[in-house]
C-alpha cells in the first residue's frame, strides 16, 4: 500500500468553507463519485481543513495509476460535475502548475525512520 498527500487552499470565506465541509459530511458526497475513487483502486481517503488550508491523505493500491483515473475522471459526467462544484470553494496553490489541483506533499519526517 502507499500513501500520498496532497495539498489545496480553500477560497478564505467562512461561509464557502462551511459549506465545503458539509458537502463532504457522511453520505454527502454523490455516490457516482465514492465508487469512481474506489474503483480506481484507492483504499482510504481523508481530507483535513485548518482555517483555509487542506491536506489530502490518499491510501492508494500498488498498482494505482494516477493518471489512468484521471482519464476515467474525465470521462465521468458525474465526477466532472462534482469537480465543477468542489472548483467554486476551492483556490490552488500559488506554486500549483498549470492545471494542477491538488499539489503533493513532500514527507520530510517519518517517526519510523528516527
Amino acid at each position: 500500500m502507499n500513501r500520498h498527500v496532497l495539498m489545496l487552499d480553500l477560497k478564505s470565506d467562512p461561509v464557502l468553507i462551511e459549506r465545503y465541509r458539509q458537502w463532504h459530511a457522511p453520505g454527502q458526497v454523490p455516490p457516482a463519485v465514492v465508487r469512481a475513487i474506489r474503483q480506481a483502486g484507492i483504499l482510504e481517503m481523508e481530507i483535513h481543513l485548518c482555517g483555509d488550508r487542506l491536506a489530502m491523505i490518499v491510501d492508494v493500491t500498488d498498482d494505482y495509476d494516477p493518471a489512468a483515473k484521471a482519464a476515467v475522471d474525465a470521462a465521468d459526467p458525474d465526477v466532472q460535475a462534482w469537480e465543477a462544484l468542489m472548483d467554486t470553494f476551492q483556490r490552488r496553490l500559488p506554486w500549483a502548475k498549470a492545471g494542477q489541483k491538488w499539489v503533493p506533499a513532500d514527507r520530510i519526517f517519518s517517526l519510523a525512520e528516527q
